[in-house]
């Protein structure tokens, strides 16, 4: 028997539509109910590829006994986080609040009947372990307590909120200068893991904005040092485990310190982030390795993950209850595809060697195909190796694939199609196509929305991260087709995005049911107000120079944490650059400058705009005025060689 969820557009929510437990969507008919039967709200937040998320289901939601406790003493609430980021912010800043470290997924909250929440947990087992009782155990005092107690626990929440939401928010501000580039170098070696690549310890992230800020850096410094600590984590990336190296794409995130094993989930965020910095990779040092790795990571993406020019949102980590079950091959398996393909019996012991495999695994018995030098492959036969595992995979269980369309990472992606468009021609329709179908789907009647169904009325509207990247992404697009109808839907959205979250420098990453602050620090993804920034600049650079006071504001505000911790902040610390190095506009007719559209993302220096005007040759300009003016491009590649 099915509970409220059934007719809830979100795939996460659908995985649990069938749960015992009677889950409620957020919404009036759950604070009603809990109200009038003066019940706690207990509140699961989650998302379809998390594998946390699964666990705690199968053990908890899925059995008849602790449904049967949840059902009888709590109002039980399921949100899928992606579709509401709004309130999973909120409540993953209670949480922080709550016990002085940042959350995870699942979320678990209890709240009073008048949505005031008193505690706060992430994953709960089914059984007493990693020093937490069960929790069927934990639901019974919560109950026990809520019946005997809850002036208690209504003053605990009444602390919290206070807590939240604090009267006065003091600003420190500092000076704004170049000292910070230094600042970033020196940071970043600190972090760098000089033996596995990347930053810090395991688990391990991509950080695709940290690895960018370093690409842009080593372009205004030349510090070799800084290149290489870039090149060195996307070398050490692509070798197998978080790549995939027989479908493509990158999981989320590694287990251990080399990239080995991952969580298997593959997110849509972190593939076109990823693609972007290998390709800024390969305009940096002219290795088609970097090409390479972009470009079967966005073919990756249009074969598996896209559907009527949109791109789902994820892929699951697990395939029948068992993680990572799709992906990794036991030794004779793998050796009797070899046989198949035809590679002869000779090679394969040979071949199992380089790619990793052996009779004891290197995952749970299991293998993770990997290799030793990616940027360098000299494997006889690797080519029907990867086919013939490739053809292996193609008779298991494909992961679950979370259907839902979201504006900020369908943009992601088409940021990356235009960026690889200024490499290689083929991907430039995708790139025209997919934004065409996100405009005509999300952004209806001048409103825009957060996500939907392929096929669906979509009901959510927009966060600052939506107007973000679907800005910036129209930015991307005139710069790869010089059409003004991209700059002013940007322009439009912009305008939009500062009327609705702007507030004297600060933003509001929601307004409404929640408001909540947007962040300036990267978390999966860079921050939606560096993205925001970002956007701005650039229209001012290239429409009205008005929109940068927005930016100094925001930027001032900021100042003292940016400047202090910049590698915390990467895509702001990069705007703080940015501002104080200023954008590059080439200007010339259309025509001229549609002949080096490929040529701009190869210039030495990593803030160039290109803008279509009247004059006869090319002129070289900042957001103040204009400093050259040559006949050919060859002339502004010459002056941009010596500054």
């Amino acid at each position: 028997m099915s509970n409220h969820l059934k007719n809830e557009h979100s795939p996460y929510l659908q995985q649990h539509a069938d749960n015992p437990v009677d889950w409620y969507p957020w919404g009036e008919k759950a604070f009603q109910k809990a109200q009038k039967e003066h019940k706690p709200i207990f509140l699961s937040i989650g998302y379809s590829s998390c594998h946390w998320c699964h666990v705690m289901e199968h053990e908890s939601f899925e059995d008849e006994k602790t449904a049967a406790l949840l059902n009888k003493y709590f109002i039980a609430i399921k949100v899928d986080r992606e579709e509401r980021p709004d309130i999973d912010k909120h409540f993953q800043d209670v949480y922080q609040l709550m016990n002085g470290r940042p959350g995870g997924w699942p979320t678990s909250i209890f709240l009073t009947e008048d949505l005031k929440p008193f505690y706060s947990a992430t994953y709960i087992p089914d059984e007493p372990k990693y020093g937490m009782m069960s929790f069927t155990s934990l639901l019974e005092v919560v109950a026990d307590k809520y019946k005997n107690d809850k002036v208690t626990l209504v003053d605990e929440a009444e602390k919290v909120l206070r807590h939240l939401n604090p009267k006065e928010d003091k600003i420190q501000a500092t000076k704004l200068d170049e000292s910070i580039i230094g600042r970033v170098i020196e940071q970043a070696k600190q972090l760098f893991d000089n033996q596995g690549g990347g930053f810090n310890k395991a688990p391990k992230f991509p950080q695709a904005s940290t690895l960018d800020l370093l690409l842009d850096v080593y372009k205004l410094t030349g510090d070799k040092e800084t290149l290489n600590m870039a090149l060195f984590s996307l070398s050490s990336m692509a070798r197998g485990g978080l790549r995939d190296l027989i479908d493509g794409g990158f999981c989320r995130y590694s287990t251990d310190n080399v990239w080995l094993v991952p969580h298997f989930e593959k997110m849509t965020y972190d593939n076109a982030l990823l693609s972007s910095v290998y390709i800024k990779a390969y305009h940096a040092t002219g290795n088609d390795f970097y090409k390479n790795v972009a470009f079967e990571t966005l073919d990756f993406m249009l074969e598996k993950m896209s559907e009527e020019k949109l791109f789902y949102s994820a892929s699951d980590a697990d395939t029948e209850g068992e993680e990572g079950k799709y992906f990794v091959y036991s030794y004779d398996k793998a050796l009797r595809s070899f046989e198949k393909e035809g590679i002869p019996n000779k090679a394969h012991k040979k071949l199992a060697a380089a790619l990793h495999i052996t009779t004891e695994g290197n995952f749970e018995g299991k293998n993770i195909v990997r290799v030793e030098d990616p940027t360098s492959i000299n494997i006889p036969y690797y080519k029907e190796a990867i086919e013939a595992l490739k053809k292996r995979r193609e008779k298991r269980t494909y992961p679950f694939i979370d259907k839902k369309v979201i504006v900020s990472w369908n943009a992601m992606m088409v940021t990356s199609l235009f960026r690889a468009s200024r490499v290689e021609s083929r991907f430039l329709k995708p790139a025209m196509k997919s934004l065409d179908r996100l405009l005509s789907t999300m952004y209806i009647n001048s409103q825009l929305f957060h996500s939907t169904l392929i096929g669906k009325v979509p009901k959510i509207h927009a966060f600052l991260e939506d107007y973000a990247y679907l800005s910036e992404a129209l930015i991307e697009a005139y710069e790869s087709t010089l059409d003004e109808t991209y700059l002013i839907t940007a322009q439009k959205l912009a305008n939009n995005a500062i009327e609705k979250y702007y507030e004297n420098g600060k933003w509001k990453f929601s307004r409404g049911e929640f408001e909540t602050d947007a962040d300036i620090y990267d978390s999966s993804y860079p921050s939606s107000v560096s993205t925001m920034l970002s956007i701005l600049y650039s229209i001012s650079s290239l429409v009205d120079i008005v929109y940068k006071k927005f930016v100094f504001k925001t930027l001032e505000i900021y100042s003292y944490d940016v400047m202090r911790q910049p590698i915390s902040t990467p895509k702001m610390s990069k705007m703080v650059i940015r501002y104080l190095r200023d954008d590059i506009i080439i200007k010339a007719k259309e025509k001229k400058l549609k002949l080096h559209i490929t040529d701009i993302d190869k210039l030495p220096y990593p803030f160039i705009l290109i803008k279509a005007d009247m004059n006869d040759g090319y002129m070289l300009c900042n957001s103040n005025s204009c400093f050259g003016d040559e006949k050919e491009f060859d002339g502004i590649v010459k002056i941009l060689e010596k500054r």
